[in-house]
C-alpha cells in the first residue's frame, strides 16, 4: 500500500453541499464535528475546497437551480472520489419530490456511492456512511 492510499484511509476529507434541506441534516452533520461525535479523532476532516476533497456529502434534494453548482463541486474533486447522500431528500427527493422544480434525489444527476437514510439521520450513520466511502474510494483505486 502506498503512502497516498495509506493517508487517503487514514484521514479523509470531506466536502459537505446542502442542496435546499431542511437543515435538519446539515446539523446533524456538523454535529459530528462536535466533541459529542468528534469525527476529526478517525481523521475525517471538512474542508472548503473542493480540490482537496476525497468525499462529497450532499444533503437535500436537487433542484433546477443548484445541479449546475453540485455537478461543479463534484467535477472539481480529484479521482478517486465517493459521493454520500445524507437524508431522505438526498436519497430519494423526500417530501420535496413532486415539486415542479426538483430533480429529486442525488443519484439523479452524479453517482452515489453510499446512501445514509433517514429524516435526519443519527451522526453515527453519517459518520458510518463516510467510513464506507472510503472503503469505495480505495476499491476505485485498486481498480486504476
Amino acid at each position: 500500500m502506498g503512502i497516498i492510499e495509506k493517508s487517503r484511509k487514514k484521514s479523509p476529507w470531506i466536502i459537505h453541499y446542502d442542496c435546499t434541506s431542511c437543515n435538519g441534516c446539515d446539523i446533524e452533520t456538523l454535529a459530528c464535528l462536535t466533541p459529542l461525535y468528534d469525527v476529526e479523532r478517525f481523521g475525517i476532516v471538512n474542508v472548503g475546497n473542493p480540490k482537496h476533497a476525497d468525499v462529497l456529502v450532499v444533503t437535500g434534494s436537487v433542484n433546477k437551480r443548484n445541479v449546475r453548482v453540485l455537478r461543479n463541486i463534484y467535477e472539481q474533486m480529484p479521482d478517486p472520489k465517493a459521493v454520500v447522500a445524507v437524508g431522505a431528500c438526498a436519497c430519494t427527493g423526500g417530501v420535496f419530490k413532486e415539486c415542479y422544480n426538483v430533480l429529486g434525489g442525488v443519484e439523479n444527476v452524479l453517482p452515489v456511492d453510499v446512501f445514509v437514510p433517514g429524516c435526519c439521520p443519527r451522526p453515527e450513520a453519517i459518520m458510518d456512511g463516510i467510513v464506507m466511502a472510503l472503503e469505495k474510494i480505495n476499491d476505485k483505486a485498486k481498480k486504476k
